[in-house]
């Protein structure tokens, strides 16, 4: 899935597995180059371009198999786009401070099953490493409708990072009168979010 999209967006790709009977996945469609052999593998890394690569995604099944192929890539052959998929979340943690990006996977599943989960709105849509900052998504209430960005954003304390209307991302401005059925994607500081989300549910001011 993940070659693939990269060659829809027009990126040239090439693919290492073990197992060549996997390269079946990617489908007659697939245009890019295959090489069976171990990621990690000098030799093999070669075959597959990696000299003249721009990014290297190492997303086997193996932590210590992803590791050491991302920091082959990212050591010996100088790609400055490196990353690597973790099953581990305490090893993802070592392996970004040694600079390498992951993708801790069971996370990132557990964290999409609890949105699923739990009541609309109980969840941010994503928190900044410090859980500091969070961004919350929610369909303006209709009280306000009709008034701008900037009389929200000065009555709740949000930032209004963008819009979602009538299915199409928009970016606003303070000037931006909001629509009914707007979706608001929203900037807040977490430790004020219950006090944000109420006055967002309550309306506008009366000064407004």
């Amino acid at each position: 899935m993940l070659a693939r999209g990269l060659e829809s967006r027009g990126h040239s790709t090439a693919v290492i597995d073990s197992n060549p009977d996997a390269f079946r996945r990617l489908g007659p469609a697939y245009a890019g180059l295959t090489v069976t052999g171990m990621g990690f593998d000098r030799g093999v890394l070669v075959s597959a371009g990696i000299e003249r690569a721009d990014a290297f995604a190492a997303v086997s099944s193996g932590d210590n198999s992803n590791i050491i192929a991302a920091r082959v890539a990212r050591e010996v052959f100088t790609v400055e786009n490196v990353v690597a998929r973790i099953y581990d979340p305490r090893r993802a943690e070592v392996y970004e401070r040694l600079g390498i990006p992951t993708v801790a996977t069971v996370p990132w599943a557990a964290d999409q099953m609890l949105r699923r989960l739990l009541p609309a709105g109980s969840e941010p849509a994503w928190r900044d490493p410090s859980g500091r900052l969070r961004l919350d998504n929610a369909y303006t209430p209709f009280a306000w409708v009709g008034r701008t960005v900037a009389d929200l954003e000065a009555d709740t304390g949000v930032r209004v990072a963008f819009i979602t209307r009538l299915g199409t991302g928009q970016q606003v401005t303070g000037a931006t009168v909001i629509q009914e059925g707007d979706y608001l994607s929203m900037f807040l500081v977490a430790a004020e979010a219950d006090d944000v989300l109420e006055a967002l549910a309550a309306g506008p001011g009366e000064d407004h």
